[in-house]
């Protein structure tokens, strides 16, 4: 700083005026130039940690994840944090606990002792969570999971309306006996996408049946085995809406087994938008995406305005973001 100070020609205290903006300080715009212009040349960098612990808060954002830093969608979720925290001047710290208890703790003092600007924290699975104690005070936000009784902003897929999505693709493709091979484990997505296939057929006029509703383990293998199921009906669906791609995978099994084209015998749709499984089947397989980018770019900046709001903070509640339709050649 003091080598900046001389080269520019002006004292160490109006050096660092201009270098940290000190919107309080009477530097002028020309001076703040040269000061700046000179600090580039040097290579000069502020010191972090002593810059927030002068302004009592900092420029890093915490992002604590369960185990979403090791799942398919981990890229999305952790851009679209990185990608708001970038625009805004902020930084990422980012750690996976794997669920571990301890291994939380941990990673909580070792933010706070970054004094950490807020905390976002997610889960790799859409599933309520109990908050950790340790961030009670701290500025916080939940991303693709939610808190009972809504007391903490959460931002989390629109299970329904993804549900409602996926089917409205298959009735506008002029299908009227429309399956759905469900997953056997309890989850909003569980409900949820069932809800949402159940009011596109209300809305469209066909009636619900029971029977094209069949529930699974949520794999490859559960897609066939559902699969099977369905190819003996009489009649049978003209579609199918999956609950994952890996079910939608199973079921492309099960449809080359009995010598069925897709989507000429039997259209498909899946969720997700597992980029690795739906772009890679043959035929490419339409789907609905997972809005993992947007939960935590949305995150992010809700984070950082709440926090930053002069007087009242507003309500927290549990926003739902919409799933997009991936459409590809599958229905």
């Amino acid at each position: 700083m003091q080598d900046v100070a001389t080269r520019a020609g002006v004292s160490l205290t109006t050096a660092s005026f201009a270098i940290n903006d000190n919107g309080a300080s009477k530097v002028s715009a020309e001076t703040r130039r040269r000061v700046l212009e000179v600090a580039d040349e040097l290579g000069y960098r502020p010191n972090a940690m002593a810059q927030n612990l002068s302004r009592a808060r900092s420029s890093f954002i915490g992002l604590i994840t369960d185990s979403v830093a090791t799942t398919p969608f981990a890229g999305d979720m952790i851009r679209g944090v990185q990608d708001a925290a970038r625009a805004r001047g902020y930084v990422m710290l980012m750690a996976n606990t794997e669920s571990d208890p301890q291994a939380s703790r941990d990673v909580i003092s070792t933010m706070l002792d970054h004094q950490v600007h807020g905390v976002i924290y997610s889960t790799w699975y859409h599933r309520q969570v109990s908050v950790p104690t340790e961030l009670s005070g701290l500025p916080v936000v939940l991303a693709n999971c939610y808190a009972r009784g809504d007391h903490v902003q959460s931002f989390v897929p629109d299970e329904a309306g993804g549900g409602r999505a996926a089917t409205d693709v298959l009735i506008a493709g002029g299908h009227r006996r429309i399956a759905f091979i469900n997953s056997a484990l309890p989850a909003p997505a569980t409900t949820g996408r069932l809800r949402g296939y159940r009011e596109a057929l209300r809305a469209a006029g066909i009636r619900f049946d029971k029977n094209l509703v069949l529930t699974t383990t949520p794999e490859q293998e559960g897609g066939y085995d559902a699969g099977m199921q369905l190819l003996d009906l009489n009649p049978r669906p003209t579609a199918v809406f999956c609950y994952n791609d890996r079910v939608a995978m199973g079921l492309y099994d099960a449809l080359r087994t009995h010598g069925l084209h897709i989507p000429r015998d039997m259209a498909v749709v899946g969720f997700d938008n597992q980029e690795v499984i739906a772009a890679h089947l043959r035929p490419a397989l339409t789907t609905v995406a997972l809005p993992h980018y947007e939960l935590g770019h949305r995150s992010l900046n809700w984070l950082i305005e709440a926090s930053s709001t002069a007087g009242e903070v507003p309500s927290p509640t549990r926003t739902r973001v919409a799933c997009p339709v991936i459409e590809r050649f599958s229905t």
